[in-house]
This record gives C-alpha cells, sequence and structure tokens, in this order.
C-alpha cells in the first residue's frame, strides 16, 4: 500500500521549490525506513523546469525563469490543469529503470483511456502520445531521479491545461512532435482532479509491474 504524502489540486497549487523540498525529505524517509512508499499529486504554480541534458537553444529566449532539477530528461512545463505525480518509492530488486518507465506509461495510457483517449508509446520516445494528422502529440511526460534505491520525480499528464507555454520552449527536446491535453482530445473538460482518483486507485493496486515484459523490452 502506498502512502499519499500529499494532494494538493485547484485552487491549492504547489509552488515547485517548496514540491522538490517535500520530495527530498520524503525521499531521505523511505531510504532510511522510517516511512513507507509515498506518492504526491499535485498542480503547480506555472514553471518551467529543466533536467540534466537540456541544451541552452531549447530554454526560453526571453528571459524567463527557468528552475534547474536532478532529474533525467530535458525541459518542459508544470502549471495548473496538469496532474503532476512524484512516487517515491523502492524499485524491488533492483527493478530497471527503464521497467519504472514503462510502468508509468501503462498508468497514464489507462487513465487516458478511462476518457476515451487512445495514447500510445513511441519507440525511441519516453512517454505517451496520440497519433494526429501531422504525426505525433505527447499528452504524458516522464522524468525520474533514482538514488539508492528510491525514486524521486516522476510523470506529468495534461488535463486541462494552456498549451501556450510550451510555445517558448523545446519541450522535452523534441522539435518534431506537439503536445495536447486529454480535454482538448475528449472534446470536455477534463481536470486533474478528475484524472488524480484513477491514478491513486492504480497506484495502490500496485504499479510496478503494470508493463508487460513485452511492453518494457519494446
Amino acid at each position: 500500500m502506498i502512502d499519499v504524502a500529499l494532494t494538493s489540486l485547484a485552487p491549492d497549487l504547489l509552488d515547485y521549490c517548496e514540491g522538490w523540498a517535500l520530495q527530498r525529505r520524503i525521499h531521505a524517509d523511505v531510504v532510511a525506513g522510517t516511512r513507507a512508499d509515498s506518492l504526491i499529486l499535485c498542480e503547480h504554480e506555472a514553471v518551467y523546469t529543466a533536467g540534466k541534458r537540456t541544451a541552452a537553444d531549447e530554454r526560453p529566449v526571453d528571459g524567463t525563469p527557468v528552475v534547474d532539477v536532478d532529474r533525467g530528461g530535458k525541459i518542459t512545463w508544470h502549471g495548473p490543469g496538469q496532474l503532476t505525480g512524484y512516487p517515491i518509492l523502492h524499485l524491488p530488486d533492483r527493478h530497471e529503470v527503464v521497467a519504472f518507465v514503462r510502468d508509468l506509461e501503462a498508468m497514464m495510457i489507462d487513465v487516458a483511456a478511462r476518457f476515451d483517449v487512445h495514447g500510445e508509446r513511441v519507440e525511441g520516445r519516453s512517454g505517451v502520445w496520440v497519433r494526429t494528422a501531422a504525426g505525433w502529440d505527447k499528452i504524458g511526460a516522464i522524468g525520474l531521479r533514482v538514488e539508492q534505491g528510491v525514486t524521486m520525480h516522476g510523470f506529468a499528464l495534461n488535463c486541462s491545461n494552456d498549451l501556450q507555454p510550451y510555445d517558448r520552449i523545446v519541450a522535452c527536446g523534441i522539435r518534431d512532435a506537439g503536445v495536447t491535453t486529454l480535454s482538448a482530445l475528449s472534446g470536455r473538460t477534463i481536470t486533474p482532479a478528475d484524472a488524480a482518483p484513477i491514478v491513486l486507485a492504480l497506484f495502490q493496486d500496485g504499479v510496478l509491474g503494470l508493463a508487460s515484459a513485452e511492453e518494457v523490452a519494446a
């Protein structure tokens, strides 16, 4: 059973740096064995965050502040209308990071399906995608850090957020694909508050191993 450390959804938006500090505190407790595996679900105040591989030309060119973080991946945006989740948990038996990424993808694909949105994986790229006439649009992103066998950072699922902030960056370092939301795809408003109970239920059922062996190997 996973412990829900915090659920902070609109109108109670979570400052990114406060959330990051909370992650570090919980991570230390989980590593020490004084706290159970935990999950933070939130909507952030609008912010750009950049993983360790972000290139200079992928950042905003107008001086907009960016928080540099210790996760994998590149630059992205978090903000109102996007459900962000931070699973802080042990990877059992050296459960591979790639396998955990596939588990998180499977979880978001399942959530999208509950709203009649068909999410897919794209070979060579992490996250959850939908096919468009022009190619692919991303609805779910993943960026992780694993330290002492315990995960940090996590996933972001676009629910009802404004897409304009993505125009100022090269989101996830990918120049040949777009970004979309569950609301845009379904034709109705789907908020993080709508998606969060489904995400929580999937974690409570056990997200590790959600992806099949074939999906992990793909």
